[in-house]
């Protein structure tokens, strides 16, 4: 510290708030929300933190500082500890045995045109027939697509608090059981479908969390509305938290390897991914590679849509998209059954 500048010094102190904030932000997954409700807001702030750690160690570098180490530490820290911000390896491998999953939150197919395209709805049937999944899980489904998608077979249960809304499933395999968790007093759901491939029965479920209440198209984010916001939001997460408790005592009865596919509303640092993930797969994590993006904020890249597999399948490649056709953009697994 003696040899630095003035500015530097400043600088350097500034490095050591966010790196202790980042430091903060991988702590944030085991914190309850009934804890401390407005403290796990925080989580959703640790994509950016990722950032400006990234820039700090930047400027070190550039610097030739052995300042660089705090950052730098913490970075690598993040890798062990946390789920990575971006990927630069994509793992691809086959099967003979294999499923391919797509999840896609298609915003009700445009029905209200926040999209000025007036042909999303087909624009999306192309863009999935063209992809070719097996199965397709589908949050914000609307009945404007009912007959969009040429699947086998369907699973589509609607919304007790809104007629023409809802969440399906989409199998080219046989259905054999299919049901819904139904969550209480919200638009938002968890259903799920038990498919036969071959003479493997697997359990297919399609999750969508509490939504946020977050628009950035129309919410500008300030000083003023911040403790709003906050309070908002983390009213928001304790309804995610009861959700959660819901589909984990679902999973516990069944006894069929598992494939989780959802719009979760959350970051890969909050609580709800990591009760959610538990002991499984991210598809993400195990083959994709960048920044994973399937949501933005201000233009700001967020992963907040994930596929899950249990430990005994075997993740094969997983496929991020940048397709504007909602306001989230679509993933994609191959699945492994051997």
């Amino acid at each position: 510290m003696k040899n630095l500048s003035l500015l530097n010094k400043l600088i350097y102190f500034v490095n050591y708030i966010f790196a202790i904030l980042l430091l903060f932000g991988f702590v944030l997954p085991y914190i309850s929300p009934s804890v401390f409700p407005k403290l796990v807001v925080f989580s959703l702030t640790v994509p950016v933190l990722f950032i400006i750690n990234i820039l700090f160690v930047l400027y070190w570098l550039i610097q030739l500082k052995k300042q660089i180490i705090l950052s730098a530490m913490c970075l690598l820290l993040g890798i062990f500890v946390s789920s990575p911000f971006f990927k630069i390896s994509k793992k691809v491998t086959k099967s003979n045995n294999e499923i391919t999953i797509m999840n896609y939150n298609v915003r009700i197919f445009n029905a209200y045109n926040w999209l000025k395209d007036k042909d999303i709805p087909t624009k999306i049937e192309e863009f999935v027939a063209s992809e070719k999944p097996t199965i397709l899980c589908v949050q914000e489904y609307h009945t404007k697509g009912e007959n969009l998608f040429d699947f086998k077979y369907k699973h589509v249960v609607k919304s007790t608090t809104a007629r023409n809304f809802g969440q399906a499933i989409y199998s080219n395999y046989k259905i054999v059981n299919k049901g819904s968790l139904n969550f209480k007093g919200t638009s938002n759901n968890a259903i799920f479908i038990d498919i036969l491939k071959g003479l493997d029965t697997l359990r297919i479920y399609n999750l969508h969390m509490q939504s946020l209440g977050l628009n950035p198209e129309k919410e500008e984010i300030t000083h003023k509305n911040s403790e709003k916001l906050i309070n908002r939001l983390s009213q928001q997460f304790l309804k995610q938290q009861k959700q959660v408790a819901i589909v984990l005592d679902h999973q516990k009865k069944c006894n069929y390897p598992m494939i989780v596919s959802g719009d979760f509303n959350n970051t890969a640092y909050s609580w709800t991914y990591k009760n959610l993930k538990g002991n499984m797969h991210d598809s993400y994590l195990k083959s994709g590679d960048g920044f994973g993006k399937t949501f933005e904020i201000n233009k700001f890249p967020m992963r907040i849509d994930f596929i899950f597999a249990d430990k005994i399948l075997q993740i094969n490649e997983h496929k991020n998209y940048s397709v504007k056709y909602s306001d989230h953009y679509p993933i994609m697994a191959r699945i492994g059954l051997d």
